[in-house]
């Protein structure tokens, strides 16, 4: 927290200075970007401002392994795990809030977020989720108080995302009642799981299903790995990946099995079951169903990192304001210092990035809420479900693109001060590296939703006649003709309007902004969709014409999920009551809204969506924005909620001010004792 006598001391660059400036109503702001869980972000904060969370900077990979292995059994201490667990086995059945509380830890130390996500969000999960009763009974009690350390077993080297290929084999032997679980080549090798290399007992090990002959594809079984001994069970290969570009806390490690036997019951059979003779079930008749409906119920690993990696956004955003607030560089008019954040340069680099992070975490509670309601069972419908899967696949890569983004631009911010690790950001940027890979790559995610995207646009046309599909084609090539004017409904003649970024102000606010992002999605999906419409019968031409437009496609995706952002972000607007708050807060809106419609300012003046001088008008119109949202600066990242126990960045710390005072208190004093010395320039001035 910075104080007033800090505050006050920072100048600001407001540009109607004759207005008065709105105050943000903190508290309140504080409360909206919590979201639905607030009391439980709360709860997990004050827990983690104990030091014995904290990540220690000076720790090599074996200690810090074993602190964070600790630092898991303070959370069981704690009650800080079981919230998703049933109550019956003392959990809360509170699935919102387990997530919520999750993504706290990043701040602590993101190993010890990712850590506890191996052990209870994904090993844990995967009993819980795809088990039944029987296996609830006999393993969660031990998951929860960590007695079983566990892996998720899912991953392999040689089919990263694509876990449908997997090569690991379950085989059943009907004359032992056993499954056979086998590496039959080394890029079935199970890879890059957490709690392998040292920590984990058991795994949870996805492998091909195999009974009577009949590959029934992926299932999921529970592997012991150790005895009671602590020696790895005959046929268990264990390596440890070592040294990783991040999260050197986690004990990160590879597995192999070499015709290890379990038995029939540690199929984790809730979708798909063998009997005793080998005979194969499931209430899921298709088997490529079956699958997703698997791996969809394992879909909180990515409503997580969306969250976390967002928090993990404003921590460093609130890192590089503050100082940026106080740290001085050149010369001003007035004989004194600038101020970082008085330039123009610095508020373009950090606010919009601060507007993104708002439209995310706001986004987030929404998406959050939807997990909620999925995973509760009150909503929990087929289309519910895929719903949940496309918007995990939509938020997250944006998310944890954002992070990195962020957290590098944030370390440039703050120059030297910024690469120092004491001060997070570099910390931070490595650990959080990896979550553009979690849970599936990026790119692969966002391809899932275009092809969601795809299929709602299909279905427009399901059962229309030729004459209904004659009206759209004539729809379309109108609307087209009408964009290639200008938007001419904007406005976009400004001449009567005067100065053309006051033209923007006015003509792109909230109603236009949503229909340039919106327009954008709808006829980026419209047009490949034409593309690939000549594919549709020939499987051959099919792909071909997919892999030329898959580029265009996932671009498409992102737009969407930049839409539904902006959408989030104007629905927390709209619920906000404080008036001043509540400007402040547009505008923020409006820099997110227009620096997205900037990103792309070629597409739109490619099809007609802005005109040339309204387009060139958006950069002016940002940069007012930022000017706008400068006095606003510290408010909008204290509104964060970070107490100093969970930023531990001397430069955010006040520091920086204080040295900032020295200098300027030694140079007047100086100067007040008439023995300041005489700059050159100055002497060479007086002789001319």
């Amino acid at each position: 927290m910075v104080d007033a006598a800090v505050r006050s001391s920072t100048p600001s660059v407001e540009p109607n200075t004759a207005q008065r400036t709105p105050q943000i109503d903190v508290s309140q702001l504080t409360d909206k970007l919590l979201g639905t869980w607030g009391d439980t972000r709360r709860q997990a904060r004050e827990m983690i401002k104990d030091s014995a969370f904290w990540r220690q900077d000076e720790l090599g990979k074996d200690e810090h392994r074993e602190r964070v292995l600790s630092q898991l059994h303070l959370l069981v201490d704690n009650k800080a795990v079981h919230r998703a667990f049933p109550k019956s086995l003392g959990g809360e059945d509170d699935n919102g809030a387990n997530i919520a509380g999750f993504e706290e830890l990043v701040v602590a130390d993101p190993s010890l977020q990712i850590k506890s996500g191996v052990q209870w969000g994904l090993f844990g999960s995967a009993i819980l989720q795809l088990g039944t009763k029987e296996h609830h009974e006999q393993w969660l009690p031990g998951v929860m108080d960590l007695s079983i350390p566990g892996a998720f077993a899912m991953t392999e080297i040689g089919h990263g995302s694509d876990v449908a290929a997997v090569g690991t084999t379950a085989t059943y032997d009907a004359e032992t009642q056993e499954f056979v679980i086998n590496t039959p080549f080394r890029g079935a090798t199970k890879e890059y799981l957490g709690n392998a290399a040292l920590h984990g007992v058991a795994a949870t090990v996805f492998a091909q299903l195999i009974t009577n002959g009949v590959n029934h594809g992926v299932h999921c079984f529970y592997v012991p790995l150790r005895g009671e001994d602590g020696v790895d069970l005959p046929g268990i290969g264990r390596e440890d990946d070592g040294l990783k570009g991040g999260l050197n806390g986690i004990d990160n490690g590879r597995l192999s099995f070499d015709h290890v036997r379990i038995p029939r019951t540690n199929l984790l059979n809730r979708y798909g079951d063998v009997a005793a003779d080998g005979t194969y079930s499931s209430a899921i008749d298709s088997p490529g169903r079956r699958f997703f409906t698997m791996l969809g119920t394992l879909v909180q690993g990515r409503v997580s990192l969306d969250g976390a990696a967002s928090w993990a956004s404003a921590l460093g955003l609130q890192i590089a304001i503050t100082y940026a607030t106080q740290r001085r560089q050149f010369d001003g008019v007035d004989g004194h210092e600038v101020v970082l954040l008085d330039y123009g340069k610095h508020q373009r680099r950090l606010l919009p990035r601060l507007a993104t992070t708002y439209a995310q975490i706001f986004a987030h509670d929404e998406f959050l809420q939807k997990f909620d309601g999925v995973f509760s069972g009150r909503i929990d419908t087929p289309a519910d479900r895929e719903d949940l899967e496309t918007l995990a696949a939509a938020l997250k890569p944006l998310s944890t693109w954002h992070a990195l983004d962020t957290l590098q631009e944030a370390r440039e911010a703050c120059g030297g001060a910024g690469f120092m690790f004491e001060n997070r950001l570099v910390g931070l940027r490595a650990d959080l590296d990896i979550y553009v890979t979690f849970e599936g790559d990026n790119n692969v995610l966002l391809q899932l939703v275009g092809k969601r995207l795809l299929t709602d646009y299909a279905k427009q046309f399901t059962g229309k006649d030729a004459a209904a599909l004659a009206k759209f084609a004539v729809g379309m090539t109108a609307g087209k003709v009408f964009h290639g004017a200008g938007l001419r409904q904007l406005g976009q003649a400004f001449a009567d309007l005067g100065q053309v970024s006051r033209s923007v102000e006015n003509g792109l606010r909230e109603e236009q902004q949503h229909a340039l992002l919106a327009g954008r999605v709808q006829q980026m999906v419209s047009d490949i969709a034409g593309r690939l419409r000549p594919g549709a019968k020939d499987k051959a031409l099919g792909s071909r014409l997919f892999n030329e437009n898959q580029a265009e496609l996932i671009e498409a995706a992102r737009a969407h999920g930049e839409l539904l952002q902006w959408e989030a972000f104007t629905d927390a607007v709209h619920t906000i009551t404080d008036a001043d708050t509540k400007q402040v807060l547009t505008w923020l809106r409006d820099l997110f809204g227009l620096q997205l419609i900037e990103k792309h300012l070629a597409w739109h003046l490619i099809n007609g969506r802005l005109s040339t001088q309204r387009a060139a008008a958006v950069s002016r119109y940002i940069d007012r924005l930022c000017a706008r949202l400068r006095p606003h600066a510290l408010d909008l990242v204290e509104a964060f909620g970070y107490e100093p126990e969970h930023v531990r960045a001397p430069i955010a710390s006040g520091i920086e001010q204080q040295r900032q005072d020295e200098a300027r208190a030694y140079y007047a004093d100086l100067a007040a004792s008439g023995s300041a010395p005489i700059q050159e320039k100055v002497l060479k001035a007086k002789k001319r």
